[in-house]
């Protein structure tokens, strides 16, 4: 036998083990459920701060870097609930700049002040508003009925008996579609766009988590019955980040999936577990409690009851599919949507697109993306 000391020793140290373990398990708890706590309309946790370094009357430098370069048209916003809210075009390269800086145009400040000095992110969501305020379209505020209660909702009329219906992801409010809103209107689609639980105005989801799409697809369920009862022979699914999951899981699981003529999924997160991890490491999860994180959101997310895949089944997908995905998202890998187009490629179009990040891909291009849009919706109707 070992003497006394040298038991309490190792009783010490398992005690240490032991409470280191469960140390890292309620960190791996805790950065898992701050990857799916994710507010509507506010940047990801990827995307940098920027600072505002000079401002004219349709000109803005901004810091140097990576996000700050990338080609097209974004959203610019200073991340507080009612603040700044402006839009800025490509870059101005003749435009005189110092070293660390970059200067874009500056296309229109639709909310806010913007001042030297203001610490803001770049978005992809260019409008804000309704459709009316932002487009000049007519629209119709309605509710769809929901599980959790009822569901506001855009509805913007036009002449086709195919209905889009347009669903936001991560981070994003029902604002982001209205990128593509006049596109589809030009083009005679009747478009729905609703809230989904954790929005403004809508039910909150029971545990305030984000799910990742695998619940909130019930409310693009919902949407998809409200358009069918209101009129709508066939339907497109167009779904941002986790509304693609969303879209995907009413493909598969809904009892009016035979309505669903086809599906557009941009930046669609197909291994959610990836995702998971990306979102932690974000927030400053050591690289180590990564793994326990993932384990974390799959128990808050309940998905040990519906036993969902890490990486989605493309079992889905019966109907005509468009991707568009890119190789610099640092949020949804872009590798499952190669392998998804590969694997049904009677089905699935895939359509790259560079030096872009999650879910603002309309934004790197917006002409070739709706180019992309018109070849494939138009032959669905």
């Amino acid at each position: 036998m070992g003497t006394p000391t040298a038991a309490r020793a190792a009783a010490a140290a398992v005690t240490a083990a032991v409470g280191a373990g469960a140390a890292a398990i309620a960190a791996g708890r805790w950065a898992g459920g701050a990857a799916l706590r994710i507010s509507p309309g506010r940047p990801l946790p990827t995307e940098p701060r920027l600072t505002v370094h000079d401002v004219t009357a349709d000109r803005i430098a901004l810091t140097r870097g990576f996000a700050s370069g990338r080609p097209g048209v974004y959203g610019l916003v200073d991340g507080s609930a009612r603040g700044v809210h402006a839009v800025v075009g490509p870059l101005d390269e003749a435009a005189e700049h110092t070293p660390d800086t970059v200067v874009r145009r500056l296309e229109r400040v639709t909310r806010g002040t913007l001042e030297p000095g203001a610490r803001v992110w770049l978005t992809p969501q260019v409008h804000t508003g309704d459709p009316r305020s932002a487009l000049g379209l007519d629209y119709t505020e309605t509710d769809v009925p929901s599980e959790l209660g009822p569901l506001p909702a855009w509805f913007v009329p036009a002449a086709r008996d195919t209905w889009v219906i347009a669903v936001h992801g991560l981070a994003t409010t029902r604002e982001h579609p209205m990128v593509v809103l006049d596109f589809l209107n030009r083009h005679k689609f009747p478009v729905l766009i609703p809230a989904h639980r954790g929005d403004p105005g809508a039910p909150r989801s029971p545990d305030g988590l984000d799910h990742l799409g695998e619940t909130e697809w019930r409310d693009v369920d919902a949407a998809l019955g409200h358009a069918v009862r209101k009129g709508a022979e066939r339907v497109i699914l167009y779904g941002w980040s986790t509304g693609a999951t969303m879209a995907l899981h009413t493909a598969a699981r809904s009892p009016l999936r035979d309505r669903i003529a086809g599906l557009v999924l941009d930046s669609p997160v197909l291994d959610w577990a990836a995702t998971v991890r990306a979102l932690a490491a974000a927030r400053g999860t050591p690289r180590l409690l990564l793994p326990l994180a993932v384990r974390a959101a799959e128990g808050r997310g309940g998905r040990g009851a519906e036993r969902v895949p890490p990486v989605f089944a493309p079992d889905a997908i019966r109907v005509p599919t468009l991707v568009l995905h890119g190789p610099d998202d640092a949020i949804a890998p872009w590798e499952p949507s190669l392998r998804l187009a590969d694997r049904l490629s009677s089905l699935v179009s895939l359509h790259t697109v560079r030096h872009a990040p999650h879910g603002a891909l309309w934004n790197a291009d917006p002409a070739e993306y709706e180019e992309q849009l018109r070849r494939f919706l138009v032959p669905l109707t």
